[in-house]
C-alpha cells in the first residue's frame, strides 16, 4: 500500500515537472523568436513555396489549386494547445469567407491520418481541407530564415497562420506568440478584410 502511494507520488510529481517545462519553453519559445513585438505579425511578403500534399480524404492537394483564391493556411498538430483553440475560430473564419472567394487549409506536421481526423477534423468538426505533412518539409518551407535558426523549421512554423494572395504571394504572416495569441484571429480577419 505505501509502495502504491509512494510511486502515485512520483509518477504526479515527474508529470507535474514535464508539464511545467513544457509550458515555460513554450513561452520562452514565443518570446525569443518575437520579444519586442506589440502583435505576433511579422513582414516576409514573397512568393508562397509550392506543395503537393494528400489530404484526409485521399486527395492530392497543390498551392496551385488555390489559384484566383485568397488562401489561409494554418500549421498545427493536434498536441499544440494554440491550434487547438484556433481551430473552432478557423471553421467560423471558413464559413464567414467562402463565398468571398477565401479558402481555409490546416497543413499538419508529422502526424498519422487517424489522429488528426480524430482529434482535430471530428473533434472541431471542420469542414475544409487538412492536408497531411509527414516529414514537416511543407511547413518548413514557409519559415523565415533568420527567426529560431537553431529550430527545425517545421517547429518554428507550429501555430502560424499564413495568408497567400491570388497571385501566390505572402501578404501575412504571423507566428506564434504566447504573450499575444490572436485565438479569434482577429488580425487574420483585419488582413483578409484589406485584400478583398
Amino acid at each position: 500500500m505505501k509502495t502504491n502511494n509512494s510511486l502515485r507520488s512520483s509518477v504526479f510529481l515527474v508529470s507535474f515537472f514535464l508539464l511545467t517545462i513544457f509550458s515555460f519553453s513554450q513561452d520562452l519559445l514565443a518570446q525569443k523568436s518575437l520579444s519586442g513585438n506589440k502583435t505576433s505579425e511579422i513582414d516576409y511578403k514573397k512568393e508562397a513555396p509550392d506543395f503537393s500534399l494528400l489530404s484526409l480524404d485521399g486527395k492530392t492537394v497543390n498551392l496551385t489549386d488555390y489559384n484566383d483564391k485568397i488562401l489561409v493556411i494554418h500549421i498545427a498538430t493536434t498536441w499544440c494547445p494554440f491550434c487547438n483553440a484556433e481551430a473552432p475560430y478557423l471553421e467560423k473564419l471558413y464559413q464567414n469567407y467562402k463565398a468571398k472567394g477565401v479558402e481555409v487549409i490546416i497543413i499538419d506536421v508529422k502526424e498519422p491520418k487517424e489522429l488528426v481526423e480524430e482529434k482535430l477534423k471530428d473533434r472541431h468538426g471542420l469542414s475544409f481541407p487538412i492536408l497531411l505533412d509527414p516529414d514537416g518539409e511543407v511547413a518548413g518551407s514557409f519559415a523565415p530564415k533568420n527567426i529560431l535558426p537553431d529550430l527545425s523549421r517545421d517547429e518554428v512554423m507550429l501555430a502560424s497562420n499564413i495568408i497567400i494572395d491570388k497571385e501566390g504571394k505572402i501578404q501575412f504572416m504571423s507566428l506564434l506568440d504566447s504573450k499575444n495569441f490572436d485565438a479569434e484571429l482577429i488580425a487574420v480577419k483585419k488582413k483578409l478584410d484589406e485584400l478583398l
